[in-house]
């Protein structure tokens, strides 16, 4: 049995500029519906092309499945999703937006989750998206979760954790994936 976790592609959103709280609320709803702007390398098309297909429900995630050249998206779920930024409603200074995501998700480390999941909710999360992956392997033997940086992580410990081989990060960069076995 396979199951591949795999980035989405680079997202069409810009992340730079200086942003309040307010404003990074804004960019969080913007990020989550946008879509991608590259594509897959052709080796990569072809690696992947007879797998069972899921995705998140996120543009992101579903629009780089079909870049992928699958005709037939599966499954697509919310429980693949990636963890949403927590924020502030209101802040009286401007930081850059990368500044902010990284701020928020250290924050979000330690239990911050205004406006959003906490920590423990994402990593349980994580563990419900491992067991529907070993399902959907032990029925169709190659799954492929076409999704998001962070959630494949938690997801990849998990599978870890059920003795499945692998790397312990799937990836962090865009079109990265890692391959667990069992």
């Amino acid at each position: 049995m396979e199951i591949i976790l795999l980035r989405h592609g680079k997202p069409e959103l810009n992340l730079k500029g200086r942003l309040n709280a307010k404003e990074i609320k804004q960019l969080v709803v913007a990020y989550n519906q946008s879509g991608i702007q590259d594509s897959p390398s052709e080796t990569l098309i072809k690696r992947f092309n007879k797998h069972y297909v899921v995705c998140s429900d996120l543009a992101r995630s579903v629009q780089s499945a079909k870049r992928l050249g699958f005709k037939q998206i599966h499954l697509s779920d919310a429980l693949f999703k990636e963890s949403g930024i927590p924020h502030f409603d209101q802040s009286f200074f401007k930081l850059p937006a990368m500044i902010w995501f990284t701020l928020l998700r250290i924050m979000w480390l330690f239990g911050f989750k205004k406006n959003g999941e906490s920590f423990i909710q994402a990593k349980l999360r994580a563990k419900q998206g491992a067991d529907k992956l070993i399902a959907l392997a032990e029925k169709n033997e190659k799954v492929i979760l076409v999704g998001h940086g962070l959630m494949n992580r938690l997801i990849a410990k998990q599978l870890r954790l059920r003795h499945w081989q692998g790397p312990a990060s799937p990836g962090k960069k865009y079109w990265e994936y890692g391959v667990y076995t069992r």
